[in-house]
């Protein structure tokens, strides 16, 4: 585990900033583990037209966000989960060892650079 010192405290780092930008647009629901967007601040039905398809815009730009920060949340979570048990760094395709150059560029990696194509195939943790 020393030897993925470095990446757990990028893969920390990461962790605390990409929290506190979903906390910005959404709430963590402590049961399931989703995050929820936040609709508190957009306007009411009472309003107009325009302010209501405003709204709606808003609703679809923080849907799509979080929808990418929510992903990359649950990447560095399942990271982070191997480091503990003893799994990092290693793809879960093949069973290689992940190359140090494409952990450096992104520590929540979890395919080598051969099975990078594939990785969309892998169920998000």
């Amino acid at each position: 585990m020393e030897q993925h010192n470095g990446y757990s405290e990028e893969l920390n780092r990461e962790l605390t900033d990409t929290t506190a930008q979903l906390q910005e647009i959404a709430v963590l629901d402590t049961e399931t583990g989703d995050w929820i967007i936040k609709t508190t601040d957009f306007a009411q039905a009472e309003s107009d037209e325009n302010s209501q398809a405003d709204a709606t815009e808003e609703a679809d730009t923080r849907i799509s966000i979080l929808a990418e920060m929510e992903n990359r949340y649950r990447l560095i979570i399942h990271a982070l989960q191997k480091i503990e048990q003893g799994t990092y760094g290693l793809c879960e395709i093949s069973g290689e060892p992940i190359e140090s150059a494409r952990l450096q560029i992104d520590p929540a990696a979890r395919t080598c650079i051969a099975h990078k194509e594939e990785g969309h195939l892998l169920p998000l943790p």
